[in-house]
């Protein structure tokens, strides 16, 4: 049997979280002496000295909570016992206050992409079929479905065919301010680098969200091939657009035909493409975690930490988001801030989420889950602490707005409500080309636009889940790996992946979770 085991994150922490598996139960006694007065799952907090009623509960150093009540040492420390800190104000915050050194640069390493004509790159050679409203979905699965029978066999370089479907595009109040998120998110992702230029829409023909507002001239441009980098030279590129209601559609299957007769089009280009070996800074990351526990902000969350960091060095691009899961660490990312500028769109980004929530008559702590609790999170300010770390160390060099496309390297904030699938959709519309999700109690989500690394934060669910978890960060907390040994296997794994030298789990299943459009805006 293991040792007792706590891991404590801070020195001046008065709790640390039980490491065993199954917990341990009362009467056991810690190498430091520490023995527990009640059974402590795993992952659940252990109050390391006595906190009598009104004690502010540190881990990470930070207040996660106010004792209710006199907490004895050796306690289980859980949600029941703690009064959660308000939310941190927005004034007087430390802008751009931390300065740390030149990163030092990370050269030489590589992946095989797919370079495209507005000289991003894809990691892999997808053909999108983006619809503009709901009511055309099951048309175009029934034609995707066929398309990849039919058809795929016939251009071997084109890794799949998906239909871009969700929720949007009639029935909404499509003029109001806040109705711009869900349409440029569905037009960013059309424009994803994994789709290659070629945009192809499937349209209904009455909907609210028309083709032209959607994707308006400009959009899609066409560089001159004497130089890829330079737009000046683009030229406009015609939509390619499907309508059901058109007049020469007669049935079902004419729509079907017509659907598939221009897919052709699309396949032949996407199959003349090739793969090339191309910078580890074309890569763009979006890290997210899901199913969060304790060992998220212990194992997987500083891995993917690391990583990060090595990204950034290698001049790649990093996306962090889920608004309210930062949202108790504004003060430490407006300190990181690389300009005030940057700071005060943080600042806006969370002013405006903050607003968003009194809307619904609900703060930030509305986001953690049972699941999440009963992995030992009590409250939302401890998941920020835990979430916070995927964003590593280096400066955070800009802000995207939901829905808006990168156009810059570097760490970058991007804001997005913490819904795994919001989040994913709205990564993919800022230009992710590999997304890494972190998970503690366990999800098989994945997407088929992009490849989803999956990493598990402790050695039993890698175990468990053997054929969907990526990386097993656990091994940090078994005493079997450093952060950095578990930093280096998931950065040189995502140039494996972004290479399609190896596939995830998620790929190799094909398992994907829908896209899921953030629409603030009324529904009529």
């Amino acid at each position: 049997m293991a040792a007792p085991l706590h891991i404590l994150m801070n020195p001046r922490d008065n709790v640390a979280i039980v490491a065993n598996d199954g917990g341990l139960p009362a009467g056991t006694v810690f190498a430091d002496g520490l023995r527990l007065v009640d059974k402590v799952p795993q992952g659940h907090k252990v109050a390391l000295v006595d906190l009598p009623k009104g004690t502010a509960v540190l881990r990470y150093n930070v207040p996660i909570g106010y004792a209710l009540k006199d907490i004895p040492a050796g306690s289980w420390v859980h949600e029941r016992l703690l009064e959660m800190p308000a939310a941190r104000g927005l004034e007087g915050l430390p802008i751009a206050t931390v300065k740390p050194g030149p990163m030092e640069p990370l050269e030489g390493y590589t992946f095989e992409g797919f370079r495209n004509a507005d000289g991003s790159v894809g990691t892999r050679n997808i053909l999108a079929i983006t619809t503009t409203v709901q009511c055309v979905a099951g048309v175009v699965d029934f034609a995707v479905k066929r398309i990849k029978a039919e058809l795929l066999p016939k251009f071997p370089n084109v890794d799949d065919v998906v239909g871009l479907e969700h929720t949007y595009g009639c029935g909404v109040a499509i003029d109001a301010p806040d109705a711009i998120i869900p349409i440029r998110t569905l037009r960013n992702i059309s424009l994803n680098p994994n789709f290659g230029g070629e945009v192809m829409v499937v349209s209904l023909g009455c909907e609210k969200l028309q083709p032209e507002r959607l994707m308006p001239p400009g959009t899609i441009q066409i560089v001159d091939e004497r130089s890829v980098a330079d737009v000046g030279q683009s030229a406009d590129a015609p939509l390619d657009v499907v309508c059901l209601q058109a007049e020469n559609h007669v049935g079902f299957m004419s729509m079907i035909e017509s659907i598939m007769q221009t897919a052709v089009l699309h396949l032949e280009k996407l199959n003349a493409r090739q793969r090339e070996t191309v910078p580890a800074s074309e890569l763009v990351v979006g890290v997210q975690c899901g199913g969060s526990d304790a060992f998220s902000g212990v194992t997987a969350n500083p891995a993917v930490g690391f990583a990060t960091d090595l990204l950034v060095r290698a001049g790649a691009s990093v996306m962090f988001s889920e608004t309210t899961e930062v949202r108790d660490g504004i003060d430490q990312l407006t300190s990181r801030a690389s300009t005030p500028e940057v700071a005060a769109a943080m600042i806006r980004e969370m002013a405006w989420y903050d607003a968003y929530l009194q809307k619904g008559m609900v703060d930030r702590s509305a986001n953690t889950t049972p699941g999440n609790k009963k992995g030992g999170l009590s409250n939302i300010v401890e998941k920020a602490m835990g979430s916070i770390v995927k964003s590593g160390s280096a400066p955070i060099s800009g802000v995207l707005s939901p829905g808006e496309k990168l156009k810059q390297k570097g760490l970058i904030y991007a804001a997005t409500p913490a819904s795994d699938f919001i989040c994913g959709t709205l990564q993919l519309a800022a230009g992710m080309n590999l997304h890494v999700f972190t998970t503690g109690r366990g999800t098989p989500y994945g997407l088929a636009e992009v490849p989803v690394i999956k990493v598990a934060t402790r050695t039993d669910l890698a175990r468990r889940w053997h054929d969907l978890m990526d990386i097993n960060a656990g091994r940090i907390a078994d005493g079997d790996a450093s952060i950095a040994d578990v930093g280096w296997e998931l950065f040189n794994f995502m140039l494996d992946v972004a290479s399609g030298r190896k596939k995830t789990w998620a790929e190799q299943w094909k398992l994907h979770n829908a896209l899921v459009l953030f629409n603030p805006a009324p529904v009529t």
